[in-house]
């Protein structure tokens, strides 16, 4: 008699994420760092420490790296605003399109008014600025790729332009603060500061989202554009920093228009320039091309995994790490403001702790509690 071989038993397949979005979510947890390390030593320090190049560098309103990862994390925004609504744009169903459309509104409704909340505690939190951004994505998803850019580049224009009118009425000794530089909480000023006056107003925050929008549509092949989008990304922000260094020049000259050739120039984030909004793309672009792919190359691996699971608990995360800088410093008094090596420190040890402690609850709890709740709000 011979013996039947028993069938091998079934296989359990352990759903993994997609290669695309391992990247994506990496680039998301890596640009948490850096908004950490920006916001613990402005908070902690108020600018101070400009008699030093890192002084300099880090300087969280007018140095290299202010805003630079805010605007990575709002282009990554627009990738996921594109992924969320993928189904519903390609199938047309008008059914689908409409529940994506208030799922984007309804999501953008809450981080909008739980950002205005907590702009009482954080001043200038940009999870306010993401509801607004989000509000504009319902409208706007469906719109061609030509319109997102068209869309981006009248941000942007506007941005510039309303610094340009600015300066001129000031000139001509009108005031202009009633638009730029008010800080009451009146209708008129929260309209103010979502558009044109806050910290990360859509004039012109609204480009690096409509950019991320556009990376979003590509991100199937974005093998095939990823060399290209790097060289442009690489021009915009080597070509921005010379045309600055160019019209910087032309304004110290003294010439009648010099203030203008100043205004022109400046790369600095709350001068809302043109150049500003350039020399951004240009490193947001490369950001997310350069770190995503370096992540898809080894998506297995210890440190991407616990990147990407990270990256799925930003919200929570970035709540997080208001509540810690809090506690240690307003409430515990466990750190003073001594300067840029202590919000270094503080804001390293927060993002390695809050990494790990992320990777971990993605891992075996699952999705974050903000998350959570933002999920069910938002559907």
């Amino acid at each position: 008699m011979t013996a039947t071989a028993l069938p091998p038993p079934p296989t359990t397949v352990i759903p993994t994420r997609p290669q695309r979005l391992v990247g994506i979510d990496v680039v998301r947890a890596v640009a948490l760092i850096g908004v950490v390390v920006m916001n613990y030593h402005g908070y902690l320090n108020q600018g101070a420490g400009t008699d030093t190049y890192f002084g300099r560098l880090f300087h969280p309103w007018v140095g290299v790296l202010s805003t630079r990862f805010a605007a990575t994390f709002v282009t990554v925004a627009g990738i996921g605003a594109v992924l969320l609504t993928n189904r519903s744009r390609r199938s047309g169903d008008r059914a689908a399109l409409s529940d994506d459309r208030w799922r984007l509104f309804r999501r953008g409704v809450l981080l909008f008014a739980g950002g205005y909340v907590l702009d009482w505690i954080w001043a200038g939190t940009i999870l306010f600025y993401y509801g607004a951004l989000f509000m504009v994505a319902a409208v706007i998803f469906t719109l061609r790729i030509r319109w997102l850019i068209a869309i981006g580049a009248f941000s942007a224009l506007a941005a510039a332009a309303i610094q340009l009118w600015s300066y001129e009425r000031v000139i001509d000794g009108h005031d202009t603060s009633w638009l730029l530089h008010s800080f009451s909480r009146s209708p008129r000023s929260l309209l103010a500061d979502t558009f044109v006056n806050g910290t990360h107003p859509l004039f012109p925050w609204l480009a690096f989202f409509c950019m991320g929008m556009v990376l979003g549509r590509l991100l199937p092949e974005i093998d095939r554009y990823r060399t290209r989008l790097i060289v442009l990304g690489a021009a915009l922000l080597i070509g921005g920093y010379a045309l600055s260094s160019y019209l910087t020049r032309r304004g110290e000259e003294g010439t009648d228009f010099a203030g203008r050739w100043n205004i022109l120039g400046r790369t600095d984030p709350f001068n809302r320039g043109l150049l500003y909004t350039i020399v951004t793309l240009g490193s947001s672009l490369l950001a997310v091309l350069i770190i995503s792919w370096l992540a898809e190359r080894a998506p297995a691996s210890p440190v991407v995994d616990t990147l990407r699971r990270a990256g799925q608990m930003t919200l929570t995360l970035y709540l997080l790490h208001v509540v810690v800088f809090n506690l240690a410093v307003h409430w515990l008094d466990w750190v003073t403001p001594t300067g840029l090596d202590t919000a270094l420190v503080f804001a390293a040890v927060f993002w390695i702790l809050a990494i790990m402690v992320g990777a971990w609850w993605n891992r075996d709890v699952g999705m974050g509690p903000a998350e959570r709740f933002y999920r069910r709000f938002g559907g």
